[in-house]
């Protein structure tokens, strides 16, 4: 991949997000004027959508890093598509066909009579949202704990963070399948906890996000394996392309949920979300061209931690309440802690190269 950050400022990576961000909130402005009539609600649905926007970007910055770190790998041909063709994926897929989706499965009725409930009925749109919430934890849980523990365990992983753990856990992978096993016995473990009905929807639910990623996995590989009877342009990114929209959807799950805590309108939802996901996807762009991930050796690692709280707390949503804003900080302060460790770091073997290069002229 050619290098361009050095001809692009950090601004001008986010000038379509800054493009989506004008027209998305006039459009929240006008669906606020057309629902209410009032320029206090206009006014709300505008905050509403401005708020949105932040929660899914202090919700996805790991997710920009994790991204990241599989896009890198890719042409730019596919960098760009990811950009384009995936925010379309993004924004229309998770934000409005998937809920969309859910609720014509919960509800056992056709995908434009969802529509329309959504529209007419947000209330109890929203309540069988919610209804659906323990499946999608578990099954969105389950997945990214395989992201984040297969990161991990990696015996061919030599930077390590915190070292003790990462090197037992390096050493580990050489145990073929410890991390589905890991899985598997938290699995047990929380359906334990649950009774009934619920129980079994956990683990059927859980058992399709393993799947999932293992079948993600395999066509991934697939797929780019046979890259050389691809055309050139689409040479290094299929496969990684369909991982990261799979994993980018996960991510997107909770989000989704917890969305409706500050509106029921779906069209709000994807709007608000919506915006924020272009800016993390140009956060991901930016992260690859500039070589940030390559700069600060740790910054990886704190996102794969925080991907694996994240599918932790997941799990635990499916007893108790736990506030979206938990989630987002918890995240975004381990990313921090990772990104002043790296500095640290930097700054530490610069002070050692200087001294080296002392030595050898006082030698």
């Amino acid at each position: 991949m050619i290098n361009t950050s050095s001809k692009k400022s950090t601004l001008s990576y986010f000038g379509w997000a800054f493009a989506v961000t004008i027209l998305g909130l006039i459009l929240g402005a006008a669906l606020g004027w057309q629902t209410t009539g009032t320029i206090g609600g206009m006014a709300t649905v505008f905050f509403i959508c401005a708020v949105l926007a932040v929660l899914e970007i202090s919700l996805s910055f790991d997710n920009a890093i994790v991204n990241a770190n599989k896009l890198k790998e890719m042409t730019p041909v596919w960098q760009r598509r990811f950009l384009t063709w995936g925010i379309i994926i993004a924004v229309f897929g998770m934000r409005i066909v998937f809920p969309l989706a859910i609720v014509a499965i919960a509800a056992k009725i056709g995908p434009w009579e969802a529509l329309v409930l959504a529209a007419r009925e947000p209330a109890e749109y929203a309540r069988i949202m919610n209804d659906a919430h323990l499946a999608i934890a578990a099954f969105g849980g389950t997945f990214l704990m395989m992201v984040g523990l297969t990161y991990f365990f990696d015996h061919e992983k030599d930077v390590h963070w915190i070292v003790a753990l990462e090197k037992v856990m390096a050493r580990s992978a050489t145990v073929k399948g410890i991390e589905i096993a890991l899985v598997l016995l938290l699995i047990l473990l929380f359906s334990s906890l649950l009774e009934g009905e619920e129980a079994t929807t956990f683990v059927y639910s859980a058992i399709y996000g393993l799947v999932t990623f293992l079948v993600v996995e395999v066509v991934g590989g697939l797929l780019d394996a046979s890259q050389q009877t691809m055309s050139a342009a689409a040479k290094g990114g299929l496969g990684a392309f369909l991982y990261l929209e799979v994993l980018d959807a996960s991510f997107s799950f909770d989000g989704v949920i917890g969305a409706f805590a500050l509106t029921q309108n779906l069209f709000v939802i994807a709007i608000g979300l919506g915006i924020g996901a272009m800016y993390v996807r140009s956060m991901t762009i930016m992260l690859v061209e500039k070589g940030t991930l390559a700069e600060y050796r740790y910054l990886e690692h704190g996102a794969f931690y925080a991907i694996l709280i994240l599918s932790v707390i997941m799990y635990v949503q499916t007893l108790y309440h736990i506030p979206e804003v938990i989630t987002g900080l918890g995240g975004a302060a381990l990313i921090g802690i990772s990104l002043w460790s790296s500095i640290r770091y930097n700054k530490k073997e610069l002070a050692e190269e200087r001294a080296e290069e002392r030595e050898k002229l006082h030698a």
